[in-house]
């Protein structure tokens, strides 16, 4: 019955909005972590692009208190992010950091490696995420020190110390932990990572909820949607905790992921048959989406893109 009512809590789609700036006054954290199930928590990053004042924790920072030590999924932002997030585990137990998960190479998920560096963790990652963020880490860290000023100090470029190509199994405590690389979805080496005994999955970026999910010029939509339909529904997930947005279920991820890119690649698709060029592309009906956060930001620029793969689809 617990587990059911804080479910349910969780999953009020009015919490998030991307005009507050910061719900956790006093924490570099955007919000404070919940339990959304017994010994896995989140602390649910902001719905709105990073800013000085989110401290760029505009993604979902979790951890799993497993009986033998914590597994934290996501470095975060900035080493000020990391610092902050272990003082959180710290006040909810005293077992250690063993491990902690990058869920792809951008810089939300792996800049505040350098604080679980300097700790001693070891971090896992995909083997593309860590060569994405080899190959763009010196230009992620200029952008987050852009917007995050004197909040960035401390952070260094700190890649994984393992890599894995398509799963990664933890056997810790109560728990087993597997680190799935599901196939292409919204950026290179994305994984999910999947609870089976308790049917969670923190699905990372193949699953968002809220904000409108971004498009960028490596995103392949349809193959983002055969991963989806053949390796990620199957999982059968109950609850889910996306790469952005609160804790929620499979329907509603469905929703704001697969059928926004169903629906955009339809309304492109329809453009492109009427002769449509890209400059009109931009501006396809997005209206049934016009409610999440980022839409503003990224609508036009979902489309641009989703006409340029399928011109040559």
């Amino acid at each position: 019955m617990r587990k059911a009512v804080l479910y349910a809590v969780l999953a009020l789609p009015a919490a998030a909005s991307e005009d507050i700036p910061d719900q956790y006054p006093g924490s570099p954290l955007y919000s404070k972590p919940v339990e959304v199930i017994p010994h896995v928590w989140s602390a649910i990053g902001a719905t709105a692009p990073p800013t000085y004042e989110n401290t760029g924790h505009n993604n979902n920072l979790s951890f799993i208190v497993t009986g033998d030590g914590v597994v934290v999924v996501n470095g975060g932002a900035a080493y000020l992010l990391a610092e902050a997030l272990h003082a959180e585990i710290q006040a909810i137990t005293d077992q250690p950091v063993k491990l902690v998960i990058n869920e792809n190479g951008q810089g939300h998920a792996m800049l505040g490696n350098a604080y679980w560096a300097d700790q001693g963790v070891p971090i896992v990652a995909h083997v593309d995420a860590a060569e994405a963020f080899e190959e763009y880490g010196a230009q992620i860290i200029e952008d987050m020190r852009r917007y995050n000023r004197d909040k960035a100090e401390a952070t260094y470029l700190a890649p994984p110390t393992e890599t894995f190509e398509d799963a990664y199994i933890i056997e810790m405590g109560a728990f087993r932990i597997e680190v799935l690389y599901l196939g292409p979805a919204h950026s290179p080496g994305d994984v999910s990572v999947w609870l089976p005994d308790q049917s969670l999955v923190i699905a990372g970026d193949m699953a968002f909820h809220e904000r409108m999910l971004p498009i960028f010029e490596d995103t392949i939509t349809a193959e983002w949607l055969e991963t989806w339909d053949t390796e990620f529904e199957a999982l059968g997930a109950t609850y889910v905790i996306p790469g952005h947005g609160h804790p929620t279920n499979m329907d509603q991820v469905r929703r704001y992921t697969k059928d926004y890119l169903v629906y955009l690649r339809g309304m492109v698709g329809a453009h492109l048959e009427a002769g449509g060029d890209l400059a009109e592309a931009y501006y396809v009906d997005q209206s049934p989406y016009a409610h999440l956060d980022t839409f503003e930001e990224l609508a036009t620029k979902n489309a641009g893109r989703v006409y340029e793969q399928m011109e040559f689809e």
